[in-house]
Formats: C-alpha cells, structure tokens, sequence
C-alpha cells in the first residue's frame, strides 16, 4: 500500500469529521490489512499504543493538565495579573501588557496554550471590554498570546517532543525561555502600537488602577507572591536537580492545592473532585491520540517514510535556508490543520534526520517545530485558542483570526529570527 493512499485515507477521515485518534488508528492498521506480510499487524499497532504511553516523561502531561486546572479554578492567575497590573497600569497599554505578562508566567505553570487562554481570558477579557478596549482586540489578544503557553516552560509539547526524539526535556525548556519572552515581547509592542492609534479611556483605567493601589504595594504583592512563586518552584525543581521534569509536575499539583486551599481559600476539599473529573475529561482525549500518533509514527518508520521523505527533501533543497524556509511553511500548513500532539509525534522522526543532516541541533529545530504549531493554535480551522477565546465572548472565530492577524505576522517574524538565529534557542545550554 502506497503512504500517499495512507496520508489520503487520513486526510479524508479527519475531513469526515473522524476524531483525530480514532483515525489515526485506522491508518495503523491499513497497511497490515492490506498486505498480511506487512510487519505491522493489528496486534503490533496494539502493542505499539501501549509501549507508547508506557512512558515516565509522558506522566507529567495529565500532572500539569491537571495544576492548571487547579490553578484555574483556584484564581492564581487574577493574583499574578493584580500584581502585574498594579506596575503597568498607567503606562500606555498598560493593562494589555499586564495581560501578556500574565499569559507568560500562568504559561509556565499551566504548560497549555488552550489552559493559559480559558484561565486568563475567563479573568482578563471582561476587565478590559469594561476599561473600554475593544472586544474583538481583547480576544484576539489571549488568544494569541495564550500560544506562549506551550513555549514558555514547562510546555506540554516539549515533553512529547523530548520523548518522541530522546532529546533532555530540561534542556528544551530552558532554551523555551527566551523564544518565548521575545515573542512576547513583540506582543507587547503590537499592543503598544494599536492603543497608541486607537486611543485609550484613560479615565476607566486610571480609576481601576487607584482602586488597585489603594490596596497597597505590601498587601497586592503579598496576596500575589505565591502565585509568582509557582513557576519559580517548578523550574527551579527542575533546574537544580532537585526533581525531573515529571516530579517537578507532581510538585506543582500538590502546591497549587496547597496555596488555592490553603493560602488564598479560592478551592474547598469538596471541589478536588469536580477538578479531577474535568482534568481525567481533558486528558482522555490526548492519551488516546498520543497511543494512536505513536503506533502510526512506527508504521511510517517500517515503511520507511522518514528515510523517502529525507532523500526527497535533501534532493530538491540543498541550501540549507530554503530548506528551513519550505519546513517552516510544511510545519505552518500542518498546524493549521492537526492538533499539536499527533503533529509532533508523525513528523519528528520524519524531519529530524533532515535537519540534523545540515547541522542543526535538535533541541534548537524542538523550538522552532513548537513554535511553528503554537502559531496553528490561533489559525483556521483547527485554531485551538480561536475556539476557547470564542466560546468566552461569543465573539465569531473568523472575526478572532482578522484581528490577530498582525500579531500572528510578529509571531512569523519571532520564527524566522528563532530559525536562522540558533543562539536565540541554544544560548541558555551552551549551544
């Protein structure tokens, strides 16, 4: 069976509206259907699921699913964004930065592009729909800026990066860092840019931020400190040796309890359980497309795909920047159309021998693939963040995606600087 009939049966499935798992299950097991000689029998893709998920880095997935949705529910986030409104507030788009800000650092306990959006924008959009920003500017805003939650460290993707290359999920989180303060950073200015041009109701948000100050720099930094010190505690778990990265996950589930329960009172013993439910809900769904993605990723491998995919590329594009370029348009095209997870489980062992072949290091191409789907999260039609920010203001999806356009052209911009400019990525691990 030719992988060109393969990848049409899949493309067909997922237009039919097949979930992505259930078809990518059915593309496993065709090849071996169709020719009894093939290796990959159906009792070979079954093992293949479950020597998939049988994995010690993959545990920390459902454990920061599972903190950010503590997190979530227990208001950490309205606490950092308190703290960083109350410095940037009166500054020109101040309050839009204080929301990027906090997209950042509720990115790097949460490790969810979609979770930084429902957590932040269920707190922030309203805010500033009432401060008199537009409504369409707001959502397009934490949408997008909801996508630094899978660069900003510790990011979900990076762990199923890490374990479907054999690369050290330390090491692609601290090189996560600077991507994702840079793109962040042009966010910013964009923000900047639009309220300089369209105007701001200085007197609505000099009144909110007063209200804020009355309260005091001691009591918004005190009721805020625990909620900074998340991330601080799981990098630096993480980052002195202390845990690995799955340990570190663990950790951050039993301090975001302790401090949502404890500390700010936000989360009763009764919620624990309505928590888990919603976290086993969110879950399920990417276990079954990380068995799936994995069984079909081997298939590809006995079939050899990576190895007709890399004589084919190398073939064509010889120069190794036009190569980058035509993988960074394949991997766009890709995020618009496939979830993250199964996206980056397919196409590592098909890409990552190209790119090494031309010299790149691998946990520098780990960013820029990361960075390349996190830019699917906010475009048409899979859109992720689109549909989680819509279903927050009712606001249409293709009316989202017009208004974060230009901050999807300086995420564009921040990939290509981050694809030709390796120290960007591998400055932090001596790269």
């Amino acid at each position: 069976m030719s992988v060109g009939f393969i990848f049409l049966i899949f493309i067909i499935c997922l237009l039919i509206a097949i979930p992505v798992s259930i078809s990518l299950g059915i593309v496993a097991v065709l090849p071996g259907l169709f020719d009894p000689s093939f290796t990959a029998s159906g009792s070979y893709v079954i093992r293949s699921m479950l020597g998939g998920i049988d994995s010690f880095p993959l545990l920390a997935v459902p454990m920061f699913v599972l903190a950010g949705i503590i997190m979530a529910h227990g208001q950490i986030s309205q606490k950092i964004f308190d703290v960083f409104a109350y410095f940037l507030g009166k500054r020109t788009a101040g309050i839009p930065c204080a929301v990027i800000v906090t997209c950042l650092f509720y990115g790097a306990i949460s490790g969810s592009a979609p979770a930084t959006v429902a957590a932040v924008g269920s707190m922030s959009i309203p805010f500033l729909i009432e401060l008199g920003y537009d409504k369409k500017f707001s959502t397009a805003l934490v949408a997008v800026a909801g996508g630094l939650g899978v660069i900003i460290p510790p990011s979900i993707p990076f762990i199923i990066y890490a374990t479907s290359s054999g690369q050290s999920v330390s090491d692609l989180f601290l090189s996560g860092i600077i991507p994702g303060l840079l793109i962040g950073g042009l966010l910013m200015v964009y923000a900047i840019v639009y309220c300089k041009k369209n105007g701001e109701d200085r007197d609505k948000i000099n009144a909110k931020v007063n209200e804020l100050h009355s309260k005091g720099f001691g009591r918004v930094l005190r009721e805020g400190f625990w909620a900074l010190l998340s991330p601080v505690i799981i990098l630096g778990c993480i980052y002195s040796g202390v845990a690995s990265p799955t340990e570190a996950a663990v950790i951050s589930v039993f301090y975001s309890l302790i401090v949502s329960i404890f500390v700010y009172k936000t989360l009763k013993f009764k919620d624990i359980w309505r928590i888990c439910v919603e976290a086993v809900h969110t879950y399920g769904p990417i276990l079954f497309i990380l068995a799936a993605a994995v069984a079909f990723s081997r298939v590809l491998t006995l079939m050899q795909v990576p190895q007709t995919v890399s004589s084919w590329i190398l073939g064509h594009f010889t120069n190794k920047i036009v190569l980058l370029l035509v993988i960074n348009v394949f991997l766009l095209i890709v995020g618009m159309v496939m979830d993250t997870t199964p996206a980056i489980l397919i196409l590592t062992p098909i890409l990552l021998p190209i790119v090494t072949s031309v010299g790149m290091n691998p946990i520098h191409f780990g960013i820029m693939m990361v960075v390349n789907l996190a830019i699917g999260f906010v475009t048409p039609p899979i859109g992720v963040n689109l549909f989680v920010a819509s279903s927050l203001t009712k606001v249409p999806v293709m009316d989202i995606a017009k208004k974060a356009v230009p901050m999807i052209l300086l995420f564009l911009v921040a990939l290509l600087l981050i694809t030709y400019i390796p120290g960007i990525s591998t400055c932090l691990i001596g790269g």
